[in-house]
């Protein structure tokens, strides 16, 4: 696997594909500064190597040129970021990106409009990713939150750099990251799988089930569990044309001595609301009109003693609706619990839209091993594909 650290920058265009489709308010000013905070060691180790960066990004999901997802508005944020001035180019391909490219001096950045202003970008069109290819000397792949598609700039693009192609420090981490869960973890392996339905993480419990000693079921996929093993849910969300397919990954589980974990008490609340009436109760035991909405104490108190427990943790999903404070507890929770093993020593990748939002949320972050940028990419590896982000850089 070639990183940015088999290479000398000296006197080198690096041509990167950052990911900087950061959220920006009305005012255009960017909310979030996690994913241009994310590239910087890729840009720095660069730069101190004596060579120029040239910034490729996508913003939104633009139709055609459309001036609300310029890239132009986070030029001073990526300038503030990195500690060096910025130059932009109203365009990524074409002559002034050029022009640009090629007056650009070792230790300077330049910034390419967005590549989705072209739908040859989505299409992965060979000569709109020549001509981006061009313009740099090492191509550099940094963006894991597009590795799983094969867009011009994330995948086809490489094979115009035969030799001189690599991982940015980012995504080479995201990599190692899940390779240290899936083959080279040390045991107890558990992953905690939540969220709202089994149909979305079917692939992923299939494909984690050989890799992991325990699986822990939070959040709304588990009253599918429970329904399907006779238990009542009252008004608790439900799959049920996938009952059948819960009790299928029950018996494989056991198969492969897997150990599954299900809550057994929930906080059940009479409206879908933060104001609701609530009380804790037996998870096989909903009544009609009530719906889970958390896990409960006992259910925390049996999570607690498997997490501490782990050596190797992967975390994708929620226990309950965390957006709401009156059932954030078991994500929060969930959250402490893999915190203080990762302190005693365990490995802890979180991934996934919600579990990332929730870390950060509560101020977790930094407590976990590693948490990854990428959402439907990181789904994607969970399911065992390869990304042909990441397959274009090992070729």
């Amino acid at each position: 696997m070639k990183t940015i650290y088999d290479f000398n920058f000296h006197n080198k265009k690096a041509l990167i594909r950052v990911d900087f489709n950061v959220p920006l308010n009305e005012s255009f000013h960017v909310t979030d500064e996690t994913r241009i905070e994310a590239a910087k060691p890729t840009i720095d180790k660069i730069l101190a190597d004596g060579g120029s960066a040239i910034l490729m990004s996508h913003l939104g999901r633009p139709k055609g040129v459309q001036s609300q997802f310029s890239l132009k508005h986070i030029v001073g944020k990526v300038s503030e970021i990195l500690g060096v001035p910025v130059q932009f180019s109203s365009d990524c391909i074409g002559e002034e990106a050029e022009n640009a490219a090629s007056n650009l001096k070792p230790g300077e950045v330049l910034l390419l409009e967005n590549l989705r202003f072209h739908t040859q970008e989505e299409a992965g069109d060979i000569e709109f990713s020549k001509k981006l290819a061009t313009i740099g000397d090492i191509y550099v792949n940094d963006a894991f939150g597009t590795a799983h598609r094969a867009h011009a700039s994330t995948t086809i693009i490489a094979q115009f750099f035969p030799e001189h192609k690599c991982f940015g420090a980012l995504l080479a981490k995201e990599i190692e990251s899940l390779n240290k869960v899936f083959r080279n973890s040390e045991k107890p392996v558990t992953a905690v799988l939540g969220g709202s339905k089994v149909s979305s993480k079917i692939t992923v419990i299939e494909n984690i089930l050989d890799k992991v000693d325990h699986l822990i079921i939070g959040g709304g996929m588990t009253f599918t569990f429970v329904k399907a093993l006779g238990g009542k849910i009252g008004n608790s969300l439900c799959e049920d044309d996938k009952m059948e397919l819960a009790l299928e990954i029950l018996s494989l589980a056991k198969e492969k001595n897997v150990q599954i974990h299900l809550p057994v008490d929930v906080i059940a609340a009479n409206a879908f609301s933060n104001g609701a009436e609530t009380q804790i109760i037996d998870i096989n035991n909903i009544p009609d009109g009530w719906q889970g909405l958390d896990a409960g104490p006992k259910s925390l108190e049996s999570i607690e003693k498997v997490i501490l427990a782990s050596k190797t943790i992967l975390w994708n999903g929620p226990l309950g609706v965390f957006e709401m404070s009156n059932f954030a507890n078991g994500t929060i929770q969930l959250g402490n619990f893999i915190a203080e093993a990762t302190q005693n020593g365990a490995f802890s990748l979180v991934g996934g839209g919600d579990s990332v939002a929730a870390v950060k949320q509560f101020g977790l972050e930094d407590k976990m091993s590693y948490v990854s940028t990428g959402g439907g990419a990181m789904l994607e590896m969970l399911e065992g594909r390869v990304l042909p982000g990441i397959a274009a850089i090992l070729d």
